[in-house]
């Protein structure tokens, strides 16, 4: 059966009076949020507000999230599996994190210098001469002790399954640092995965006004799973299967168990 984001992807989408509105609205908190952000780079202090508009930007579009398990607050590598840009926006609002990206990002009109703001580390993931400059990079960013959340699969996938993951940039963190840990975390879309999932032919930009025109609220349940045990990190491959498999484990039970409605 073709999930219903694949089979919408032929169509461009429409821009609908919802659309406009929550544009309007994510504007609006943007400029409201804007100037306190830049006085707090002035000073050179973190600035709380990329958080706020994260989550405000979240609610705006839609989304309504739970949490379980206990996050991790400082010196953790969060590992997930990546269904959505909603994902950029919950786990940057919910978990003050920042993220590794593709380079194309950075690039890219406007979304480069929101996601500059949120100290995202870019790489270059075909580019394997650069690969221990990248991992210097995200070694560089853990050891400052933010949360960064690294989405290994390197795509998004339809959220009822993981793709494979990509270790290569596990290797930056080996030798593990004293302080740090990985914790795996499964962002649970349910049965509105397939829906949600931004998968080919779909454009980013089709996906974007495609959501914001959505009726329904988006449930997501952020799932925090037990950080890798110690002898689980002893080399990139190790840490790579450890924390697919724990959180393959955790969707095929959040699979199985009644869904919360909202």
């Amino acid at each position: 059966m073709v999930s219903r984001s694949i089979a919408s992807a032929t169509d461009r989408a429409a821009i609908t009076w919802r659309t406009v509105a929550r544009l309007t609205l994510m504007v609006l908190a943007l400029l409201f949020l804007i100037v306190p952000h830049l006085l707090y780079r002035a000073a050179g202090r973190p600035s709380p507000m990329v958080m706020a508009f994260l989550n405000a930007a979240g609610w705006i579009a839609g989304l309504r999230i739970r949490t379980t398990g206990t996050r991790l607050r400082r010196d953790v590598l969060f590992v997930a599996n990546h269904v959505s840009w909603l994902d950029i926006l919950a786990l940057g609002g919910a978990a003050r994190s920042a993220f590794v990206s593709k380079a194309e990002v950075k690039t890219t009109p406007f979304v480069g210098w929101l996601a500059d703001q949120n100290s995202t580390i870019y790489v270059q993931r075909e580019a394997k001469r650069d690969i221990h400059s990248q991992a210097n990079s995200l070694r560089d960013a853990l050891a400052r002790g933010r949360p960064v959340t690294l989405f290994p699969e390197g795509t998004t996938g339809t959220g009822d399954g993981l793709l494979p993951f990509r270790a290569s940039l596990f290797q930056a963190i080996i030798p593990t640092p004293p302080k740090l840990q990985v914790q795996p975390v499964l962002l649970d879309y349910g049965s509105q995965a397939n829906d949600i999932a931004w998968l080919d032919p779909e454009s980013g930009l089709d996906n974007f006004k495609r959501l914001l025109a959505r009726k329904r609220p988006i449930p997501l349940t952020i799932h925090y799973l037990d950080p890798l045990p110690d002898e689980a990190e002893h080399d990139r491959k190790a840490i790579n299967e450890a924390a697919r498999a724990a959180i393959a484990d955790a969707l095929a039970a959040a699979s199985a168990a009644p869904r919360h409605r909202l």
